[in-house]
């Protein structure tokens, strides 16, 4: 049986699932990354480091809500704190003292964070902090980097190139894209170049804390150091696109951890503990833009959802857990033992592959013949050399073959949790064995 009849066969349930959801949603499926050919996997429940399909299949999980799940699944304390608030109220339509908690362990926590914004979504937060940059300096272009993902509205949305303008999603004002610059990450010359040239009319640099696709392509430290003096410098609002790395590179996020503080931090996923929420922190200067009593000319900043009690009782929870640092360095513990042992499975089957990473974000580079000397990548620097190409069938079998064997990749990374074990660890390493193995009897060696 080939890796994908394997999969056909064991998750009928989902397959069937599938098909009625085709004639629901667009591609069958509520979220881009969810796509998978030829359905989507399907969960039932979830605890701790697993969870289980709709067809009973229990599965290590590393993709812990996109990233949002540094406790794993149903920690009790988060748990407790959302089953007693639910019983208080979902939506108060006022003020709360858990906004005021939650709004304070962030202060406490990121050491950029003067005043605090709560939004619903990570993809609201960077809305919301390039409106305040734009407002702050009265200039409108926004620096970006090559592959930095910051959400899907339209501020950040395009990537247009000196050789193109094609955006990569259609509907897309030509403002937006005239208003946007995007440059190679890790090019200080460049860099240095654009703000002496049109800093002027820059208003924000966005930067992903630790390279694209949360580290998939790492950044500099360097760099990052570099660009936090230019845009001072040239009076450009740096926004630190903490989403993914807040919380989790260490309690106060990258920032903390690299010593690099922007003007602005947008923030969700563990800032919420699992439920919907984000947050832009920073600069009171900028921040005070939204408050009322400014008078005339403020930012606009409304939100049915805005620090929702729900959400907020269950950030309370977990920031409070994640405060001292022991989950970050429990969750990174398990993802330099889970990196060494899948770094020795290629070597031992003889395949051009690596995993890197940075704290507990794991990534797969298949087709990366060069491995770091230690057997595993850690921080700045992580990728040792740029992966020769795969095919899109080996990557495509890699994800179902580790599906067949017990373990749900985030994409082709791993999101690692304090609650995965030692046993989830050698367990996904023999995931990883037995799937390449079942490659290479396919073909689809490389």
């Amino acid at each position: 049986m080939t890796i994908l009849e394997r999969y056909i066969d064991l998750h009928q349930r989902s397959a069937a699932l599938y098909r009625r959801a085709e004639g629901v949603f667009p591609d069958g499926v509520t979220h881009d990354v969810r796509r998978q050919g030829p359905f989507p996997l399907y969960v039932e429940r979830a605890a701790g480091s697993h969870k289980t399909d709709v067809d009973g299949n229990e599965l290590i999980d590393f993709v812990m809500g996109h990233g949002a799940l540094l406790l794993g699944h149903q920690h009790p304390h988060v748990v407790e704190a959302v089953a007693a608030q639910a019983q208080r109220g979902t939506h108060l339509g006022a003020s709360t003292d858990l906004e005021i908690r939650w709004g304070e362990l962030v202060q406490q926590l990121v050491p950029s964070a003067e005043k605090v914004r709560f939004t619903s979504s990570g993809t609201e937060a960077t809305m919301l902090a390039v409106r305040l940059a734009r407002a702050a300096t009265g200039r409108e272009k926004v620096i970006r980097l090559r592959e930095h993902f910051h959400g899907w509205n339209d501020s950040v949305t395009g990537q247009p190139t000196a050789e193109s303008t094609l955006p990569v999603s259609s509907g897309l004002p030509r403002g937006f894209l005239e208003a946007s610059i995007v440059l190679p990450a890790n090019d200080v010359d460049a860099l240095d170049r654009t703000v002496r040239e049109e800093g002027a009319q820059v208003a924000a640099m966005l930067i992903e804390a630790t390279g694209a696709h949360w580290g998939t392509i790492p950044i500099e430290q360097s760099y990052v150091e570099k660009a936090r003096a230019l845009t001072r410098e040239h009076g450009i609002v740096l926004i630190l696109d903490e989403v993914i790395t807040g919380f989790r590179v260490a309690p106060g996020g990258a920032q903390e951890a690299y010593g690099i503080i922007p003007d602005l931090t947008t923030m969700a996923k563990i800032l919420g503990g699992g439920l919907p929420g984000g947050a832009v922190a920073g600069r009171a200067d900028i921040l005070d833009q939204i408050a009322g009593a400014r008078g005339g000319a403020r930012v606009s900043h409304p939100g049915t959802y805005n620090a929702n009690p729900l959400s907020a009782s269950a950030g309370i929870a977990c920031l409070s857990l994640c405060a001292d640092g022991t989950h970050q360095a429990r969750a990174a513990s398990a993802a330099a033992a889970i990196a060494r042992g899948m770094n020795a499975a290629f070597r031992e089957e003889s395949l051009t592959g690596a995993v890197y990473g940075h704290a507990s974000m794991l990534h797969i580079a298949l087709g990366l013949a060069e491995q770091p000397p230690d057997g595993y990548s850690w921080g700045f620097h992580a990728l040792p050399a740029s992966p020769a190409p795969v095919p899109g069938e080996a990557w495509q079998a890699l994800r179902r073959g580790m599906l067949n064997e017990g373990v749900d990749l985030m994409a082709f990374g791993l999101m690692v949790s304090s609650a995965h074990t030692a046993d989830d660890a050698e367990q996904t390493v023999e995931a990883l064995r037995r799937t390449l193995r079942a490659m290479k009897a396919e073909g689809l060696a490389f």
